[in-house]
């Protein structure tokens, strides 16, 4: 659980850190725009290298960035195996009885993985770079055009900005639960996948509770500060745009214009 990166802040004085949530938050949606319209590996070079210039801008670790495979790495396992053997391709490479795999299979396992992999990268980086309240005051600014339809949007950007300032917390929780039960006896390193995930079964109900506990003392506490939602409260700090927002978006914009000009560009010689 300790490996898990998404939620968590990694502080620095980086350009991207200094960039307006807002900047980062559009270029994230262009970013996985650019992704899901890559056809070819030529697309999801240029993506990949883009990413690799903003992570060495901002000073992130790249060790912290890998971590947040971690979480998905079963689904990209599962993935990669369930369209390896259900693909259907022309050139056959392996055959025994009902399982077939093929030259295209392999391809397009590999470039689903390959996507999959820069979208929780790119994902990962965004919270690591911004703090929660930034992301939530982020998505609240962009969100405003919905209150002239009575949509809560400070409510929403709350509810997401505890959510993820509530991940490390209970990871640290089930690390103490964990522990707890290690000391008495209990064993999660041993044994098949089926025995860990039952030692781990009973480690839930102790982190429900804390959960629950925790957001009945955040509840009391918002009441006690007289807390009454969107209305008539300032802000802090105010969100400005830069000339740092200003290129973040052309680089956005450039990547998504690539990767449309590299599809119409191989469907033509196609």
């Amino acid at each position: 659980m300790r490996d898990v990166a998404f939620g968590q802040y990694y502080p620095s004085n980086s350009f991207v850190h200094k960039c307006d949530p807002r900047a980062k938050i559009l270029f994230l949606i262009v970013y996985i725009v650019a992704v899901f319209l890559c056809k070819n590996f030529y697309a999801l070079g240029a993506c990949a290298a883009l990413f690799i210039l903003i992570a060495c801008v901002s000073n992130v670790p790249f060790s912290s960035l890998l971590r947040s495979v971690k979480a998905v790495l079963f689904l990209l396992l599962f993935m990669a195996v369930l369209n390896l053997f259900l693909y259907d391709g022309q050139t056959v490479l392996w055959s025994w009885k009902f399982i077939t795999i093929t030259k295209e299979a392999i391809y397009y396992t590999i470039f689903l993985a390959v996507r999959l992999f820069l979208l929780v990268l790119g994902s990962s980086l965004l919270t690591l770079t911004t703090t929660p309240v930034s992301l939530a005051d982020g998505i609240e600014s962009l969100l405003s055009p919905l209150k002239l339809i009575r949509f809560p949007v400070h409510e929403l950007a709350l509810i997401m900005s505890i959510a993820l300032r509530f991940i490390p917390i209970l990871t640290e929780e089930t690390g103490r639960i964990m522990n707890a039960q290690k000391a008495r006896g209990a064993d999660f390193e041993t044994g098949g996948l089926i025995k860990r995930v039952k030692a781990i079964i009973p480690t839930l109900i102790p982190l429900l509770i804390s959960a629950f506990r925790r957001a009945d003392e955040l509840g009391d506490a918002m009441d006690a500060r007289c807390y009454s939602g969107s209305k008539v409260r300032t802000k802090y700090k105010k969100l400005t745009f830069t000339w740092r927002d200003l290129l973040a978006l052309l680089f956005g914009v450039a990547l998504l214009t690539g990767v449309i000009l590299l599809r119409v560009y191989t469907q033509a010689l196609i």
